[in-house]
């Protein structure tokens, strides 16, 4: 299709109460290449102005704009935070920014493009609140930055004057068909053992796996038993309600091929909906919100990891593709133990599972 039969049939497909990715592939298209669309002089009520491919300055930028809304997501889950974008870094293609609220991993070789957008919706009074958004060279959104009520409008207008380019040509790659999961390679099981238990810090866990050849689940159950357990799907639920009545905080993990954004803190309001045959488990906390597919939850586990302040413990969702959907720790900063409620949650998870296996027995 041209950019303006794009336009058109992406539009239809808003109006018709899609989101933005869902109207994108409802056309066949990556979400990033229905931005890009967008550019230039047209009559559709989206518009979508390229940004300059400095990513970690126009972040670094961004702080001056106070409060903004970060949002990272995958196939299964929305994470999204209120908060002032804060000791935004870099080394090389690895960022992170260590604000109060917005707590960022980023992997900028993964980002592609990204657009200055504003939408007018017919559906809605005014406008939809405008954005920075971030693609891969699919096209898949790797991260996207909204306008709150308290933001220095002014301030977000001089970070788009500055680090605009339309002009910049972008192309997006289709993606590959995804292939079946590769089968468990050989290992050496025993030295797998070993050199998952001389862990000293969870930031090698990573290295790890690379170093074996190994994806997250096939090292899961190459130490089932021992340093991982399975527990059963509705486990993520069981997790939050449990955390949200006694007040422990927790750390939720969400990631994007470019992007891990975490929220530290308590959560308060925990709220399960069915909507049109969709299970989805909210978080609806004021500055932090998580949308979460529970229906395509396949696999749950525990995972124990050695580190030099004791065991850290985790609780990870994989939907039936293998994807990791979430993680989940108890709250905790380098050189602090464990939380002890943390752990009592995720013991009573781990009972819960055996007591199934039983009776299933």
């Amino acid at each position: 299709m041209n950019p303006h039969d794009i336009r058109t049939a992406f539009q239809a497909a808003r109006a018709s109460g899609l989101r933005a990715k869902e109207a994108a592939e409802s056309i066949g298209l990556g979400e990033g290449a229905a931005m890009g669309a967008h550019r230039g002089a047209h009559e559709a009520p989206l518009q979508a102005i390229a940004l300059k491919p400095d990513w970690l300055g126009l972040l670094q930028s961004l702080e001056a704009c106070g409060p903004l809304m970060a949002l990272t997501r995958n196939e299964t889950v929305v994470h999204e935070k209120t908060g002032v974008y804060q000791k935004v870094s870099a080394s090389g293609h690895i960022g992170l920014a260590l604000g109060e609220e917005i707590d960022l991993r980023l992997f900028f070789s993964q980002w592609h493009a990204g657009f200055a957008v504003a939408e007018s919706m017919k559906s809605q009074p005014g406008m939809a609140p405008p954005s920075l958004q971030f693609f891969d060279r699919h096209g898949m959104a790797v991260h996207k930055i909204f306008v709150r009520e308290q933001t220095d409008l002014a301030a977000w207008q001089r970070v788009i004057a500055q680090h605009s380019d339309d002009q910049r040509e972008i192309e997006f790659q289709a993606r590959a068909e995804t292939t079946a999961a590769a089968p468990q390679p050989l290992v050496d099981s025993a030295a797998f053992h070993a050199a998952w238990g001389a862990m000293t810090d969870t930031h090698q866990f990573f290295p790890l796996l690379k170093q074996f050849g190994l994806e997250r689940q096939q090292g899961f159950r190459l130490v089932e038993g021992r340093f991982t357990h399975r527990v059963e799907k509705a486990a993520v639920r069981e997790l939050l309600m449990e955390a949200a009545f006694d007040g422990t905080p927790i750390m939720v993990f969400v990631g994007s091929p470019g992007c891990i954004q975490i929220h530290t803190g308590p959560v308060k309001r925990i709220e399960p909906m069915e909507i049109q045959g969709k299970t989805w488990l909210n978080i609806l906390d004021a500055g932090f919100n998580l949308h979460l597919r529970e229906d395509l939850i396949q696999d749950v586990w525990v995972v124990e990891k050695p580190t030099s302040d004791g065991v850290v413990t985790s609780v990870e969702a994989f939907d039936a593709r293998g994807e990791l959907m979430a993680m989940f720790f108890g709250a905790r900063k380098p050189g602090q133990s464990e939380l002890a409620a943390w752990r009592h949650i995720v013991a009573h998870l781990q009972g819960a599972g055996q007591a199934q296996d039983t009776v299933s027995a």
